[in-house]
């Protein structure tokens, strides 16, 4: 699948339709350079999903929770700053990447052997324009 957003104004509807392709995904990983926009579409998605909390990059509390209106969990990574696989485990990646809940993770390389078979894989791109192109 792929979903093209030419301006800000369409993310929340790229959002939405990104949300009805994937809802049988639990864990979706996020590819992309740095500035593509993965934060802010995590935050789109998340408040399609009905987070009413401040929804912020993780990029040093590593995990933030946030609850779904139908009060579902949702936990948002950022592995930036994670130097070794290591530090993973010592988070208890298991308790939630295996939970059933949505994880959503950014920079997914460093934990790619630990993410469960079924995680869906999201590659975000910048194009000449400014657009995005989001693939999954």
């Amino acid at each position: 699948m792929e979903i093209k957003i030419c301006n800000i104004d369409e993310i929340p509807l790229a959002a939405s339709k990104f949300l009805e392709q994937v809802e049988k995904y639990p864990v979706i990983a996020f590819y992309g350079k740095m500035g593509v926009g993965k934060t802010t579409f995590i935050k789109a998605i998340s408040e399609c999903l009905g987070v009413e909390d401040v929804i912020t990059s993780p990029t040093f509390a590593i995990v933030n929770e946030y609850t779904s209106s139908k009060g579902r969990k949702i936990f948002h990574f950022d592995f930036y700053r994670i130097k070794k696989i290591e530090e993973v485990y010592d988070l208890g990646y298991e308790e939630y990447f295996y939970s059933g809940n949505t994880c959503f993770i950014e920079w997914p390389e460093i934990v790619e052997t630990l993410l469960p078979e079924n995680t869906l894989k999201v590659n975000i791109e910048e194009l000449l324009d400014g657009s995005r192109i989001i693939r999954f």
